[in-house]
C-alpha cells in the first residue's frame, strides 16, 4: 500500500461520518448560533471553532492532509474576533456577525481549496 493510500485511509476529511462529526456538526452549530443573542452566539461559535481547529490539527498530524495544517490555526485564531464581538469589546450589529460568519466559513473553504491545489491533498 502506498503512502498516499495509507494517508487517505487515515484521513477524517475523507470519510462522510468522520467529516460530519469533526466539521459538519460545528458548522451546523455556527449556523444555528446565528439565531441566538450575541453572548450565547460567541460561546457556541468559539466552541465550534475550537472543535474544528483541533480536529484539523489532529487530522494533519494523523494523515498529513495539507489543508488541515492551515485551516486548523485559522479556525483557532478566528476565536479571537468572535470572543471580542460577543463580549462587546468590538461593537457589531447583525451585518457584522454575518460578515464574520461568512469570513469563517468561506475562509476555511478557500484555504482548503488553495492549499490543496498548490501542494496536493497530502503533503
Amino acid at each position: 500500500m502506498t503512502q498516499s493510500n495509507q494517508s487517505a485511509r487515515r484521513d477524517w476529511a475523507g470519510g462522510r461520518r468522520d467529516y460530519l462529526r469533526a466539521w459538519g456538526l460545528p458548522v451546523a452549530a455556527i449556523v444555528a448560533g446565528a439565531f441566538v443573542d450575541a453572548p450565547a452566539r460567541a460561546a457556541i461559535w468559539a466552541l465550534a471553532l475550537g472543535w474544528m481547529g483541533t480536529a484539523c490539527l489532529l487530522n494533519a498530524r494523523r494523515c498529513g492532509r495539507t489543508h488541515c495544517r492551515y485551516t486548523g490555526p485559522f479556525y483557532l485564531v478566528m476565536i479571537l474576533p468572535v470572543v471580542a464581538a460577543g463580549s462587546g469589546i468590538v461593537a457589531m450589529g447583525a451585518y457584522g456577525w454575518f460578515a464574520l460568519a461568512a469570513g469563517i466559513l468561506v475562509g476555511g473553504k478557500l484555504i482548503w481549496w488553495a492549499s490543496e491545489r498548490a501542494w496536493g491533498k497530502f503533503s
